[in-house]
């Protein structure tokens, strides 16, 4: 079909006329579909059923050491699921603590103690003036815990190779206010993108003038492969510090939120032996110790991090197909229309989607109205603001195939009305896009296709 840059007002009338129409269509369908958030979808909870069968009254729920699980202490997680976590996080067990169901919420604790009473003997953050670095488009939880702090919050352009490092370098160097930067740095949320070899390297030899500047690292989706034959590979961050001399430069997070049950997981977090001393400091007031026998479930059900593997290769057969039906709508349906892009990864659970720059809270809302909810635009950035109103996270992995399918086709729909009519609406902005199309496929302005309107204003 031939692109909505090159038609003229009155094609592009058509085709808004005609998208319309089959939009009227979903509209009588009265549908109720949910793109919304990332969650497993019954078929994937399912697979961790067997974790209610491993324990029972009469198991034996003592661990290795003689550890009693069903009673008070072991602060920091029993031996054996620091050596389940360790093994899927790629770090050593003494490097790691054991806390709750949510990885979130370590998060949410560890950014509040840095307020309350600093990190390793600095000022507490709530007597400073604190900025965060926020890679865009990001995950909107992570937003909201600085926000709620009233840390402010910076964009940093995400590249196909991660966060834009040279602005990272610059910005952490120049400004002791930096505090920290978010970071997802496998199958991020949401693009997909995993971090290149050279991004870590990079991350590893920040030189932030802050001495309390730590990177989040949310290794969210480490093992949540969609291909065995295609997967992306991440330095380990906590090692690559060492060798840089920067032992002390990350907070490493992980869970098996996305992996068991998702209100029922427990999450690590994973650090150098200086961070993890501070921690262990406020930790002794918070908690005589986390889940027990949770932990031990764990680790029964799995047996070890093979058993994980082989568990998330199921995953991967449920997710697969559908993250592959998304794909192939927008590419059948918008393919050669150049009013989107989107990723295509081998990992995670979100595809990123833009649209041309105006168009995406008007997309989400049009989907809305059809009966298909999706993440709200401009919660990919911080603040909820997108300054071009283009992102859309699409989030594949809750409805069924058939219901994706019907979800995809309406998105698709909506996306096609709203550029038709943003493109009549503003003939200067489909001008611009042609433009900037034709440069990146170096077209020579000589040998570019005018429409008629072009032509006409020539003559």
């Amino acid at each position: 079909m031939k692109s909505y840059l090159d038609m003229t007002k009155e094609e592009l009338q058509a085709e808004a006329a005609a998208m319309k129409k089959q939009y009227r269509q979903y509209q009588k369908m009265e549908l109720s579909l949910n793109m919304s958030r990332g969650k497993p979808c019954h078929e994937q909870l399912d697979l961790s059923m067997g974790m209610m069968d491993c324990l029972s009254s009469d198991s034996d729920l003592n661990c290795e050491d003689g550890t009693d699980c069903r009673n008070y202490g072991v602060l920091e997680g029993i031996k054996e699921a620091k050596e389940l976590l360790s093994d899927m996080m790629e770090n050593n067990p003494d490097n790691i603590i054991i806390f709750g169901n949510s990885s979130l919420n370590v998060m949410y604790d560890t950014i509040s103690r840095a307020m309350t009473h600093g990190i390793m003997g600095s000022t507490p953050w709530c007597k400073q003036q604190v900025k965060f670095l926020c890679p865009v488009p990001g995950y909107d939880r992570h937003f909201a815990i600085t926000e709620y702090f009233g840390i402010q919050m910076i964009p940093v352009p995400m590249t196909p190779t991660g966060p834009d490092m040279d602005m990272v370098e610059k910005l952490v160097a120049d400004d002791e206010q930096i505090k920290g930067i978010w970071c997802v740095p496998k199958y991020a949320n949401p693009t997909g993108i995993s971090y290149s070899d050279q991004t870590v390297r990079r991350f590893a030899r920040l030189k932030p003038a802050a001495k309390d500047f730590r990177i989040f690292w949310d290794n969210a989706y480490g093992i949540h492969h969609l291909y065995d034959d295609r997967q992306d590979y991440l330095i380990e961050i906590l090692a690559e510090c060492k060798r840089a001399g920067n032992p002390d430069l990350v907070y490493k997070f992980a869970s098996t939120s996305k992996i068991t049950f998702p209100g029922s997981g427990i999450a690590a977090m994973a650090a150098s032996p200086n961070n993890l001393e501070d921690i262990r400091r406020q930790l002794r007031y918070q908690t005589i110790g986390h889940d027990k026998v949770n932990q031990l479930r764990h680790v029964r059900f799995f047996g070890g991090i093979h058993g994980m593997i082989e568990h998330m290769r199921k995953h991967a057969d449920i997710l697969r197909p559908k993250f592959e039906m998304v794909e192939d709508t927008l590419e059948e349906n918008l393919g050669d229309l150049d009013i989107g892009t989107w990723t295509k990864p081998l990992g995670g659970y979100f595809i990123s989607f833009d649209t041309i720059p105006g168009c995406a809270r008007a997309v989400v809302s049009a989907a809305k109205r059809a009966g298909v909810q999706m993440t709200g635009a401009g919660a990919t950035w911080p603040y909820g603001r997108d300054p071009l109103d283009t992102n859309i996270r699409i989030a594949p992995s809750y409805p069924s195939v058939s219901d994706l399918a019907l979800a995809s086709e309406l998105f698709t729909c909506c996306v096609r009305l709203v550029s038709a009519n943003a493109l009549i609406e503003d003939p200067d902005l489909q001008a611009r896009l042609r433009s900037q199309r034709d440069a990146e496929k170096g077209v020579p302005a000589e040998a570019k296709e005018k429409t008629p309107e072009e032509t006409e204003a020539k003559a």
